[in-house]
């Protein structure tokens, strides 16, 4: 799926654009697929707020005991002041976690697809295992920031390398919340750990280099419809608010070597009736 050149890119900019990686039509059954579980979703008392500026706060029970399930997150900006929801419920999801591409037939197969296959040989993952999945909304007009960060904080591996697949299920533009990464970044090192604490058992993070990533290097990665992205895992990278709209919708896989040593004090965890898989 991708050439040598493409290969020796990514290595150097910490991330690749595949244009046209995904049909139109994979891209749409997968936004079906996700439409048709949010409708299915009953929120109850559920009320578990995705954010990456206050992540220690918002980690609650359900978010970090669904490693292994599939959850439904909201908008930060989701809700009134008496807990009614601003408009629909499905306007006001802000993503689905975490195990898609095990538990849905729909998400599993396109995750173990054999272009997805080939893709992970191609950049030397041959021997791995799918370690999360995540359908992102970025809704219109509340959809949330994510704040600049390297998924290997969040999945850490010894040694660390990871990668992310990001495939955009719609247009990606600046004025829907496009990503923006800094080229290059991933050879800077690992800034921070998220990680359980040993004596409280509450997530904190570990920091390792406290300078801010230097945003003014960040530069958008526009996509059309079908893109792939490949992420590093140390890559830095961020999206900004969605004001406008238009959705920015998207479908993320994270792998893994299947020889590398995966911490007990990691968020995301199994229990031993689902372990990780490979492809």
């Amino acid at each position: 799926m991708i050439s040598p050149a493409q290969v020796e890119q990514y290595q150097a900019q910490g991330f690749l654009i595949v244009p046209g990686f995904a049909e139109d039509s994979e891209c749409d059954a997968l936004r079906a697929r996700a439409e048709k579980l949010v409708h299915s979703f009953e929120p109850a008392e559920i009320r578990s707020i995705f954010s990456t500026n206050e992540q220690n706060r918002i980690a609650d029970d359900y978010f970090m005991s669904s490693g292994d399930k599939i959850r439904f997150f909201f908008e930060e900006n989701a809700f009134l002041p008496d807990g009614s929801f601003k408009q629909a419920k499905e306007r006001s999801i802000n993503k689905i976690g975490h195990a898609l591409h095990d538990l849905d037939p729909v998400f599993e197969c396109f995750s173990r697809s054999e272009k997805i296959k080939e893709l992970a040989v191609a950049i030397g993952f041959a021997q791995s295992y799918l370690v999360q999945s995540m359908y992102i909304f970025k809704q219109p007009n509340i959809g949330g920031e994510v704040i600049c960060h390297q998924d290997s904080t969040f999945i850490y591996t010894e040694p660390t390398d990871i990668v992310g697949l990001w495939f955009a299920l719609e247009d990606a533009t600046i004025e829907n919340g496009c990503l923006w990464a800094i080229p290059g970044g991933h050879k800077r090192g690992l800034k921070s750990r998220w990680l359980r604490s040993p004596t409280t058992g509450r997530m904190e993070f570990d920091v390792y280099d406290p300078e801010p990533w230097p945003e003014n290097e960040l530069v958008p990665l526009e996509v059309n419809k079908g893109s792939l992205i490949l992420l590093n895992g140390l890559l830095p990278h961020r999206s900004f608010e969605n004001r406008s709209p238009r959705s920015r919708h998207a479908y993320t896989l994270h792998l893994m070597h299947a020889d590398a040593n995966y911490p007990a004090d990691n968020w995301l965890q199994r229990s031993a009736g689902l372990p990780f898989t490979g492809f």
